[in-house]
């Protein structure tokens, strides 16, 4: 497994100082600063090998707060469609989830903004299955997650996960890729496009042969 971490400004390192008056970094970041983009590939996988994906049609939320749920708001639209255009960008070819595609692409909004939960991405056979393997034509298919994906945080958050359809192990659907956007900003949909830009352009492995 491979992890990158991208923070959206320099002015996140910080240097010492004995000053009383100089400024606190954190304290004093812009909410497009204060956001982190962590992705994590299967170290295994050639991306190349894939040539189709398919995108759910709607957005999961988790929350502590309310019950989980998939919507389709303006903001889950614009997130699908930057999605599927940053697919396609890396040679991908969108088709319908019936046409058997290699890919297929979860999207996730996490709100933990009011108190811990633990997030493991394993959720999805756990808690009823929204984008479960009999979404994507896999039915009696599990769906697990490498224990590396695991995600603690106290925040909202959204959640990219590329799933592997081309090549199940042992009746099981492996996800092969993951992107993970925290920060002040997340949800709002003046962002989208910037963040969606940052996660894909750091992988630059996902790319396919055509």
């Amino acid at each position: 497994m491979k992890r990158v971490m991208y923070l959206m400004s320099a002015s996140l390192i910080l240097t010492a100082s004995i000053s009383s008056c100089s400024k606190d970094p954190l304290k004093n970041m812009t909410d497009e600063e204060s956001r982190i983009y962590v992705t994590n590939r299967a170290d295994s996988v050639d991306f190349t090998t894939y040539a189709t994906f398919s995108i759910a049609d709607s957005v999961a939320v988790i929350s502590n707060t309310s019950n989980d749920r998939r919507e389709l708001t303006d903001y889950d639209k614009k997130l699908i469609a930057d999605v599927s255009a940053a697919m396609v960008a890396k040679g991908y070819k969108l088709i319908a989830r019936t046409g058997k595609p290699d890919l297929a692409v979860n999207l996730t909004r996490i709100d933990n903004t009011y108190s811990s939960v633990y997030y493991d991405p394993g959720y999805w056979s756990g808690i009823g299955g929204y984008y479960d393997p009999f979404y994507w034509g896999y039915g009696g298919y599990g769906y697990y997650w490498p224990s590396y994906y695991q995600v603690y945080q106290k925040e909202r958050a959204v959640s990219i996960d590329l799933i592997d359809l081309k090549n199940p192990k042992n009746n099981q659907l492996v996800a092969i890729w993951n992107a993970m956007l925290r920060g002040s900003g997340v949800w709002n949909i003046n962002n989208v496009d910037s963040m969606v830009t940052a996660v894909f352009a750091q992988s630059t492995y996902l790319k396919t042969s055509n």
